[in-house]
């Protein structure tokens, strides 16, 4: 038998402090994204994935869990333990849980915690081309001839974007009827085969369409984007109040700490200042990258919830 003596015991209490260190380092870390496979929220998460992987020497994993407007992906992360290993990658539309569900089961507010606002594009108003629609104006002056002939696009009830147009209609005194769709691939198809007049989205999802068969009429930014120099705003339309701005995020636990908090910022910044990077997201999501820590993406936040529970609750939408 080994005899115990003094040093073979420090030795042990040494492998006990260690241990729980070795395990943490072990431990996989996840981005949830609480949206299906293919968006712009999972690309975002994966261009992530790739490279904290390489930062951080451990397993980044990437899980997808869809439904309820976001909500279940959110609930996830918010009961996942707040160790630094369990994040939520997510969109605009988490701003709009608390006015869009009935019963919510969390509090987008209190049972999660910004991380890191990524950056900000604005939604695009098009149609298909085979349509008489050249500006926005013309689309109010038919919907005022005929009200109810005009069909758009949204990827769902309680997206920013059917707020938006919610609130252009409200503004304008006409009724376009709203066709929701689950996701931006059926919406685009749908209009792009002539089957809906109009489609509103991030101006990823329509720039990326522009061509023969779409053709832009109003984008709901302050500033006209590059891309879309000829195409007014909404503010240039007579819509002052009108802004609407798609946006990525991340999301911690409740009960992070604030150190785990700001590690994790301090490199998503680092990953997404890379100038081959932050050229790739303007090209592809036509986005303007923000990259503002946890403080002023709380305040953001926070102006999201408002104003678009607002929208919400004025209009009776529910999901």
């Amino acid at each position: 038998m080994r005899k115990i003596t003094r040093r073979t015991m420090l030795a042990a209490s040494a492998a006990f402090a260690v241990a729980p260190a070795l395990a943490q380092q072990a431990k996989n870390m996840t981005l949830v994204v609480p949206f299906p496979p293919g968006g712009s929220t999972d690309a975002m998460a994966r261009l992530l994935q790739a490279h904290l992987q390489t930062r951080l020497g451990r397993t980044v994993l990437v899980e997808n869990k869809s439904g309820a407007a976001g909500s279940l992906g959110a609930v996830q992360v918010a009961k996942s333990a707040p160790d630094g290993m369990t994040f939520l990658v997510t969109f605009d539309s988490h701003a709009v849980i608390p006015a869009i569900l009935e019963k919510p089961q969390l509090d987008v507010e209190k049972d999660l915690v910004p991380v890191f606002l990524i950056g900000t594009a604005p939604y695009v108003i098009a149609t298909n081309a085979s349509r008489p629609f050249k500006t926005f104006a013309d689309v109010i002056a038919a919907s005022k001839a005929k009200p109810g002939s005009i069909q758009y696009a949204s990827v769902g009830i309680g997206t920013l974007g059917h707020l938006a147009m919610t609130m252009l209609a409200k503004q304008a005194g006409v009724d376009i009827v709203h066709v929701p769709y689950r996701g931006g691939g059926p919406a685009m198809n749908d209009v792009l085969g002539g089957h809906v007049d109009l489609i509103v989205g991030s101006a990823a999802l329509v720039t990326a369409q522009l061509g023969p068969n779409l053709r832009p009429l109003l984008q709901l930014g302050r500033e006209r984007l590059p891309s879309l120099k000829d195409t007014q705003t909404s503010m240039e339309a007579g819509f002052p109040d009108s802004e609407t701005l798609a946006w990525w995020g991340i999301f911690a636990p409740t009960g992070t700490p604030p150190d785990v908090i700001a590690s994790m910022a301090k490199s998503v910044k680092e990953i997404l200042s890379e100038p081959a990077i932050a050229t790739q997201l303007r090209e592809t999501q036509q986005m303007s990258l923000l990259l503002a820590d946890a403080k002023d993406f709380g305040i953001f936040f926070a102006k999201q919830v408002s104003t678009w529970g607002k929208v919400v609750r004025d209009n009776n939408i529910k999901a």
